[in-house]
């Protein structure tokens, strides 16, 4: 299947700034008697100071713009608040008469300036899977749906992974992924931009924690792969990197430092550098979102820039066509994060084809949306119970999540 791109009226979507948290306003009242929209990051300044009361108006009416979208938005759908700023949905969709289960939440952090949006993985290394209801409670989450694919034999994720500004993996063919800032989310296609500088010159770094595609690529493993490095590829080497400093040059895999890493690759590329006095590692992503948080990966698109758009040929993942059951993310022109699962392969709920899906986001409104890991995978996780129906009672484990917690006031 071809990259499928339905035009529509494009609107930019931009990043919203949220009001400050009561408390810091209440603070700054008292100490200076009146401030300004300016210094406070509300609307256009004007010259004129808002009132406490008038902030908390605003808060109220962005609450209650945000009830009334929701109404609107899913009506007929069983509609529950999980927390403030945050809607549970369900609903049954019917398509060729025949109906699919569908669960979506919808939140805002301008409601609800507390809400934290992050993936997690599975354990404390990459090779390991859960099921998402470990996940979630582990990481006092109050929503969690699967996150991208990985090797269903290791756990490992296959795409790019940041949490907490710390690239885990890098990208697959250059996947969709969506970039999670402390104001708002980016999509876009992602590449590594990483390399090894030394005294004696520098070479590319092919990816990070990947499983090898090509005997010819270079990789970097680090301690969150775990503490063994894979084996060399055909006529390769590994070079142990610890605090900065090459340790060890041989053909044979070998322990992750705790405080370094191991670069595999070609023999031939990397036994020029084995007696480099310095060496550092440079790991950047295409684009360079600044002040990203955090990074997931999923594909295909699903809508690009308020366009329908599905490139499964383009993203390599024609596997994943038909009628499955899915899993995706996207966010809306208001800045609201959307996450929807649908059941499939079962008579009560027979799941989505991509365009369907990617017809479902758009009509919720999102901007930008991708697909994330579906089938067996699919599962969202609401307050303590698994609320759609995976094939797998509890749904499969997995590799990450991605999650939604309330930061503690």
């Amino acid at each position: 299947m071809d990259t499928i791109t339905l035009p529509r009226k494009k609107i930019i979507s931009t990043a919203t700034s949220a009001v400050g948290m009561a408390i810091l306003v209440v603070i700054l009242l008292f100490q200076n008697n009146i401030l300004s929209a300016k210094d406070l990051g509300v609307g256009i300044y004007t010259g004129i100071s808002p009132t406490l009361n008038e902030l908390i108006e605003n808060q109220k009416e962005r609450e209650r713009v945000f009830e009334k979208n929701i109404e609107n938005k899913y009506f007929g759908g069983k509609i529950v608040e999980v927390e403030k700023g945050i809607k549970h949905v369900r609903m049954i969709r019917y398509y060729n008469n025949r109906p699919v289960r569908i669960n979506v939440i919808e939140l805002s952090k301008g409601v609800n300036h507390n809400i934290r949006i992050e993936p997690v993985i599975a354990s404390e290394n990459l090779a390991s899977k859960s099921k998402i209801a470990n996940i979630a409670q582990k990481n006092n989450a109050i929503v969690a749906i699967n996150g991208g694919y990985f090797k269903p034999q290791t756990g490992v994720p296959l795409g790019t992974l940041m949490i907490d500004k710390k690239v885990y993996t890098g990208p697959i063919y250059d996947r969709v992924a969506m970039g999670i800032f402390d104001e708002g989310y980016a999509m876009a296609r992602v590449k590594l931009k990483a390399v090894v500088n030394t005294n004696i010159g520098g070479f590319k770094i092919d990816n990070i924690n990947q499983p090898r595609m090509l005997s010819t690529h270079t990789i970097v493993y680090t301690r969150d792969w775990g503490e063994i490095s894979p084996p060399s590829p055909k006529y390769g080497a590994q070079l142990v990197v610890e605090n900065d400093r090459i340790v060890k040059f041989t053909p044979y895999n070998s322990v992750i430092p705790e405080n370094g890493y191991v670069i595999v690759g070609p023999q031939k590329s990397l036994e020029k550098f084995a007696n480099a006095k310095k060496i550092k590692l440079d790991v950047k992503i295409n684009p360079e979102w600044n002040e990203v948080k955090h990074v997931i990966s999923g594909g295909p698109y699903l809508i690009k820039n308020n366009e329908i758009f599905v490139d499964m040929t383009a993203q390599k993942l024609t596997a994943i066509g038909g009628r499955n059951p899915r899993t995706a993310i996207g966010y809306t022109k208001d800045n609201h994060l959307i996450m929807l699962t649908a059941d499939g392969r079962e008579g009560s709920s027979i799941g989505l084809t991509l365009m369907e899906l990617a017809y479902l986001m758009k009509e919720f409104g999102c901007v930008n949306a991708m697909n994330l890991d579906g089938g067996g995978s699919t599962v969202m996780y609401v307050n303590g119970d698994i609320v759609n129906k995976p094939q797998v009672k509890g749904g499969i484990p997995l590799s990450h999540s991605l999650t939604v917690k309330i930061k503690e006031s």
